[in-house]
């Protein structure tokens, strides 16, 4: 049986957890690299993303934004009182279930700031890389265990996300893209995820090394190390996939190359 184990170092310092998850947080930083620092956030961040790339963004990942509290919820349907780190999950499960909420309505401000309307959301993409993250973190969440699933959405896509967050953010230039009349509302969701001091992460992963403890098995630790690794790898294909697809008559960018012409 696993031994227990209690964060008693900073949340934020690495330091603090478990050998085997420092173990498997380096083994994976390459691959959040790839989609922290990946080419659409930097085109991005220069304001030189083409129009239609922008739109299949964030018409692509708008599934994942949107359905993203479900997936706490089917989390928050494995607790079991008492267990290790339930009673943290619980906690920060019901608390960031309503945040997360709102950031589906912020998404929403920063397609149309975009030129993406709400209906082009609505109407998504015939394109495979779109649904496969979202089908992705349904199933984790749905048929995996509570560490896993944590470690798959809480940590590593809430985790690179924020970083590729501040990565936009490093520059003035995408924001000054924007219409000034909706510039403010339109950055809204961008800007909260690029806080330096966000926890979110930080409070996954204590989370998983709670649930886990100080020597997990080897089969459950190959667990985690799989959930993150696939979580960054739908993250990079559905990035590769919007720059990729950029041929003229992809219907789901229409209404940013009209805005653009």
């Amino acid at each position: 049986m696993p031994s227990p184990w209690t964060r008693a170092g900073d949340l934020k310092d690495l330091a603090s957890y478990p050998l085997w998850v420092r173990e498997i947080v380096a083994g994976v930083q390459g691959l959040k690299a790839g989609v922290a620092g990946h080419p659409l956030f930097r085109q991005m961040r220069d304001a030189a993303l083409p129009p239609r790339a922008a739109a299949n963004f964030l018409i692509r990942v708008w599934p994942v934004i949107e359905q993203f509290p479900q997936y706490m919820g089917r989390n928050l349907a494995k607790l079991q009182f008492g267990k290790p780190g339930h009673d943290l999950a619980r906690a920060f499960l019901t608390r960031n279930v309503r945040v997360e909420q709102n950031h589906a309505a912020h998404w929403v401000a920063w397609a149309e700031a975009g030129g993406v309307p709400y209906e082009a959301l609505l109407r998504g993409s015939g394109a495979a890389q779109s649904a496969a993250l979202a089908h992705w973190c349904w199933y984790i969440c749905d048929r995996g265990s509570l560490a896993e699933a944590v470690a798959a959405t809480n940590y590593a896509i809430e985790g690179a996300t924020g970083e590729w967050a501040q990565l936009v953010c490093s520059s003035d230039r995408y924001a000054a893209s924007l219409p000034e009349e909706k510039r403010k509302s339109g950055l809204r969701w961008l800007r909260a995820h690029a806080r330096y001091d966000d926890s979110h992460p930080w409070e996954a992963l204590e989370i998983v090394a709670s649930i886990l403890g100080a020597n997990p098995g080897p089969r459950d630790v190959e667990a985690i190390r799989a959930a993150l690794g696939r979580s960054y790898d739908y993250m990079r294909l559905i990035l590769d996939d919007c720059l990729a697809d950029t041929a003229e008559g992809c219907g789901e960018t229409g209404a940013t190359q009209e805005r653009a012409a």
